[in-house]
């Protein structure tokens, strides 16, 4: 028994390597994809953030967009809005000109808002600047009316 001692025996201890793990393990892809669904789904209404205005209902289909709109909106204090920000009805056409030539001058499209509460008055004035200073695609936005 003594003698055994030193030597190596040879065929007990095999030496197994572990073949390399050729799959993918989409388990975490899954995961990040599904966390990044949920926060773009939350997110996504927020960005739509504007004046709050009750528009009116019509049947009217909406119109093809390719890039964001220029928004004119009038709420129903009737304050006059550029976008989301508020500006007096004597700089409306300043600014607005400013930003059409970098959109692509007078031919840029331009929607008009107005609250249910706000006067004829008021949206005219507004409509009759937008074409004095030459601005002739003006469309006015409502909502689609629901079936009654």
């Amino acid at each position: 028994m003594a003698a055994n001692a030193g030597t190596p025996v040879i065929g007990r201890r095999k030496h197994h390597r572990r073949q390399v793990m050729a799959e993918i393990n989409v388990t975490p892809m899954v995961d990040v994809m599904l966390v990044l669904l949920i926060i773009f789904m939350v997110s996504a209404p927020l960005l739509t953030v504007g004046v709050p205005i009750d528009l009116p209902q019509s049947q009217a289909k909406s119109l093809d967009q390719d890039k964001e709109p220029l928004t004119v909106s009038v709420n129903d204090a009737g304050k006059v809005f550029l976008q989301n920000s508020e500006v007096a009805l004597d700089e409306l056409i300043a600014k607005l000109q400013a930003v059409a030539q970098a959109r692509g001058g007078n031919e840029a499209r331009i929607y008009v808002r107005g609250d249910k509460r706000v006067g004829y008055g008021a949206m005219m004035q507004v409509m009759g600047r937008l074409s004095s200073a030459g601005f002739h695609r003006v469309a006015l936005v409502t909502e689609f009316e629901q079936g009654k």
